[in-house]
């Protein structure tokens, strides 16, 4: 009997410390304790840590785990995640407030293989530091990958920034240890207004962060953060070689060559821009969105004229977004340069035909004023010019030059 009474009271001992445990840790577990967020000095990039809550540090048969929830600035929503570790690397803006929270959760066999997850969380707010002048932020700030060969990001300065300071770029990706400046600054009038990035100095699919800062002599500029991946800010080069013709009476081919460089064919999309004259001078304007480089339209010969603009970008099966090209050069069927030929070549001809009667003309005024010329010499000088006039009108010469040139005056006023 005694043995039988120390078992059972062995086993009201575990139940009832199994119940404590209960009530401390599954029904009402408490969140973590501890939280902190340390700085790691890479433009927000933050290092997240919590301690379990006291009552689970004796706690054997359940590992707890934990929800992270943090409001990602960039992306404006919460991120949430689950995790055994009792830290985390999350990236912040700094401009901005950091929000962030953290629950336990518990599921084994202290739950019966329930999950129950703490009622309250531990929560933390940090404001972000009040320095840098007010007005004197970076703005406009965009990054253009182009032709995936060389990003070229640029901003303009804030309404209030003085016209002494001095900005500076720096960016961080986890491929770094620390933030790295701007390698080529691009300048406008001396003032810097963008930065360069040659060649594959940063990685495509990977989050980059840049910071805009900078100081003054009324004091340090108020600093801006950005976020984005390369591949998503890629500039096709417009398409500069065209193919336009008539494969037969009914059909007009219209293609067009891949740009040159890295660009992923697959991962092109184009936009055709079709302007269409008809017979009866209609005008039409047709945008056709087209994954191949070449397009099949149908042609009627009473069509007065058809114009193509291309434009490109990378499509969304590649890429999250992506810059449209600059359009085209416009090409025509029939080819304006053929007809301004025509039409130059007609109005030539007709120029130069003008030009030789001119001369003709030219040339018969000059003749006849010698020949009136020489006539007065040899009448005398003694006779005045005015005696000239009733010869010149008695001659049968005189009718045709009245017709030739209706101006009488002209050989008196050559002579004179």
């Amino acid at each position: 009997m005694a043995n039988k009474s120390g078992v059972l009271h062995s086993l009201m001992l575990i139940f009832i410390t199994w119940m404590g445990n209960m009530r401390c840790c599954a029904i009402t577990v408490d969140p973590p304790e501890d939280l902190a967020v340390l700085d790691s000095g890479r433009l927000g990039q933050m290092q997240i840590t919590w301690s379990p809550p006291s009552c689970l540090t004796k706690m054997t048969e359940c590992r707890p785990q934990y929800q992270l929830e943090y409001f990602n600035t960039y992306k404006n929503n919460w991120e949430i995640l689950r995790t055994p570790s009792r830290t985390y690397g999350a990236q912040f803006d700094p401009s901005k407030d950091v929000h962030i929270r953290v629950y336990t959760i518990l599921n084994g066999e202290c739950t019966n293989n329930t999950m129950i997850m703490s009622e309250n969380c531990t929560e933390m707010i940090l404001k972000p530091p009040s320095t840098g002048l007010l007005g004197t932020e970076a703005k406009a700030f965009i990054c253009v990958y182009h032709n995936m060969e060389n990003l070229e990001c640029s901003w303009t300065r804030g309404l209030k920034t003085p016209p002494s300071a001095l900005q500076n770029l720096y960016f961080w990706h986890r491929s770094l240890d620390q933030a790295v400046e701007c390698p080529s600054y691009i300048l406008s009038g001396g003032v810097r207004k963008g930065c360069n990035f040659p060649g594959k100095s940063l990685p495509e699919f990977t989050d980059i962060y840049f910071c805009v800062n900078g100081s003054s002599r009324e004091g340090p500029l108020k600093a801006t953060f950005f976020s984005l991946q390369i591949q998503n800010q890629v500039k096709v080069t417009a398409p500069d070689k065209l193919h336009l013709q008539t494969s037969s009476d009914t059909e007009l081919e219209f293609h067009w060559e891949n740009p040159t460089g890295r660009l992923p064919a697959h991962c092109l999309e184009w936009e055709v821009r079709h302007h269409h004259v008809g017979a009866e001078g209609k005008i039409s304007l047709n945008h056709i969105h087209t994954e191949k480089p070449s397009l099949t339209l149908p042609f009627s010969n009473s069509s007065k004229r058809n114009c193509f603009k291309v434009r490109s970008r990378l499509n969304s099966y590649c890429v999250d977004q992506s810059f449209w090209s600059d359009w085209s050069l416009e090409t025509c069927h029939p080819d304006v340069d053929s007809r301004e030929t025509t039409l130059g070549r007609e109005m030539n001809s007709v120029s130069i035909y003008i030009y030789i009667a001119v001369v003709i003309i030219v040339v018969l005024v000059v003749c006849l004023c010698v020949w009136a010329a020489l006539n007065m010499r040899k009448s005398g000088p003694q006779k005045k010019v005015d005696s000239l006039l009733p010869k010149l009108l008695t001659n049968n010469l005189s009718q045709r030059v009245s017709k030739i040139y209706s101006g009488k005056k002209t050989c008196i006023d050559v002579v004179i």
